[in-house]
């Protein structure tokens, strides 16, 4: 009898969810809003194509699929009940100014714990913004040349096993390696010191496998984020789980500072500074982060040195090797701009700008092309292949000429906007450098217009 009761108490909750499902489909002023028949009702098909790690060429299509008489792709496009993809960078929705608050997709890509945070996922928005002021100056472009010593003797290592897999004529997953060598890099400038993956191109300590995991994890709960708190509790104790492997980083960053934490005690101890550590090697992430933690005026926290230092391995590794990939296998795959790109390097290198092994930051910005080749790969792969979704404040927003109520959550996929040829010309799917070059050439206007649409990790003045 009483599991009788039961069956009928789920079943009549299935029913009020699936009737309160169709009136809200029905009733919403976005209901004309074109997608699939089955996104009015549920995000399952969503979670589908980011689960088979199709969504970029899911959304690109639906684009396409929903464009009217006279449009490449059609401006705004159901993805799920109250989700929808734009392909504007409306300032509404990522400006400076904005308002518009991280959807709780983010929730999936931080610790269950409210108190627990990080700045890509934290959806305070003065709390990001301050967390962003404290440690803008660390992230300037003056302060990251100054780790290009860490970055040459990566790349070093990276050329010596290159070097020793074409001898052997060996298979080389480029891919694997380039990750090998984003976390080696990742590693030495925010701790002075290599994992070791370029030694022998191997997953020390499971640490590119637990990254993996937790990317794999948060993507698709923040999908369902109500569920977060009750998977994470239990996946965190299954070995090669998404929730587990979040935990083994948030370890590795922990131990990593309180290790350096002692090593400083000792040196205060000794009277010795910081910069005596090593000979020459510039002051590290976690050093400088540190550094700010003893100076009252600047409110850094222990806590905050502890997310600095995760937020690095987290965000730092994967984008670049994804990066590094997507530019590789465009220019492997047209050989005529290989060859000029080629030609531009030896012409700064017979000039005495650069060596043949290494080119500096300084002398990267005195090739053009190499420029327009990096700019070019990271519009045809950027990294981030999903909508960074931002929830419509109350009162609702217009948006390509539709009005979306209060609530909804909206986003723009950079696949979807780098293949417009509306923006790129009917050649946005070529690997086409030249189209940079051209650009700056025509005048400024052009290559803004250009650069407005291109959004290669995020987009807006912050993730």
């Amino acid at each position: 009898m009483h599991s009788f009761m039961f069956v009928y108490l789920f079943l009549t909750i299935i029913s009020l969810r699936l009737i309160y499902t169709i009136i809200l489909a029905i009733s919403s002023p976005a209901r004309h809003i074109p997608g699939p028949f089955l996104a009015r009702f549920t995000r399952l098909r969503y979670f589908w194509s980011v689960w088979t790690g199709k969504a970029e060429k899911d959304h690109v299509a639906l684009h396409r699929k929903y464009a009217k008489d006279g449009q490449y792709y059609a401006p705004i496009v159901r993805l799920g009940p109250n989700l929808f993809s734009i392909i504007e960078p409306d300032k509404q929705v990522y400006g400076v100014s904005s308002k518009m608050k991280k959807s709780d997709w983010y929730e999936g890509w931080k610790h269950p714990d409210p108190d627990r945070w990080t700045l890509f996922p934290d959806r305070d928005i003065q709390r990001h913004n301050e967390t962003r002021k404290k440690f803008q100056n660390i992230y300037s472009l003056t302060s990251l040349v100054s780790y290009e010593t860490y970055v040459d003797d990566c790349a070093a290592i990276f050329q010596e096993r290159l070097a020793e897999m074409a001898d052997s004529q060996r298979f080389v997953d480029m891919g694997h390696w380039f990750q090998c060598y984003a976390f080696d890099v990742i590693g030495a400038i925010t701790y002075s010191r290599r994992f070791g993956f370029l030694d022998k191109g191997e997953d020390i300590g499971g640490i590119i496998a637990a990254l993996d995991a937790n990317m794999s994890y948060s993507t698709l709960v923040g999908i369902y984020p109500w569920l977060h708190p009750y998977l994470y509790g239990l996946l965190q104790r299954l070995p090669n789980s998404g929730a587990a492997g979040r935990q083994l980083l948030m370890k590795f960053a922990n131990d990593n500072k309180a290790t350096r934490e002692a090593q400083r005690q000792a040196w205060d101890i000794e009277g010795k500074g910081v910069e005596e550590k090593e000979d020459g090697t510039p002051e590290d992430f976690l050093d400088k982060l540190l550094d700010m933690k003893r100076d009252n005026k600047k409110g850094v926290t222990d806590y905050h040195c502890f997310i600095m230092g995760l937020s690095n391995i987290i965000a730092g590794s994967d984008t670049t090797a994804v990066s590094l990939s997507g530019i590789l296998y465009h220019l492997i795959t047209a050989p005529r701009t290989l060859t000029k790109l080629r030609q531009e390097i030896q012409n700064r290198t017979d000039e005495g700008e650069c060596e043949i092994q290494r080119v500096s930051f300084k002398a990267s910005q005195n090739m053009p092309y190499l420029q327009a080749c990096i700019k070019e790969g990271l519009r045809l792969h950027p990294a981030v292949g999903l909508p960074l979704w931002r929830t419509i404040n109350e009162g609702g927003v217009e948006i390509s000429g539709e009005y979306l109520p209060a609530g909804t959550e909206v986003g723009i996929n950079a696949w979807v906007s780098h293949f417009n040829t509306d923006i790129w010309g009917a050649d946005a799917h070529e690997f086409r450098p030249e189209r940079w070059i051209e650009a700056e050439s025509e005048g400024g206007e052009k290559l803004k217009f250009l650069e407005a649409h291109y959004m290669p990790v995020s987009f807006g003045p912050s993730y």
